[in-house]
């Protein structure tokens, strides 16, 4: 049983004990969170139903577990033949929601 779930305007494709990284949410660690926004869903029985666009019904539900950083990324902008460089990093938030059940 699986689903494919928009989050954070990508798709992740959750199964019940998966751990999946998002954008942050704005949640204490230990708090539930319920994905409402399934576009494809596996059922038990083995039956896929999708969505146009989400499927009506479907949530997965799941557990913050932490918020994290992303790996830090270095941005380098150069002009040439001239005197301009400049360098900037950025980390990423994120949230680390551990996937308890899959409702259809």
């Amino acid at each position: 049983m699986f689903a494919i779930v928009e989050a954070g305007g990508r798709q992740e494709k959750v199964t019940p004990g998966a751990v999946v990284v998002v954008d942050r949410l704005d949640l204490e660690p230990g708090a539930e969170y319920t994905f409402d926004r399934v576009l494809l869903l596996e059922t038990a029985t083995g039956d896929i139903v999708a969505g146009a666009p989400y499927v009506a019904g479907a949530t997965v539900t799941g557990v913050i577990e932490e918020q994290t950083q992303g790996k830090k990324i270095r941005v380098f902008k150069m002009k040439r033949r001239k005197t301009e460089r400049k360098t900037i990093g950025h980390r990423t938030q994120s949230t680390r929601v551990k996937v308890m059940a899959i409702n259809a």
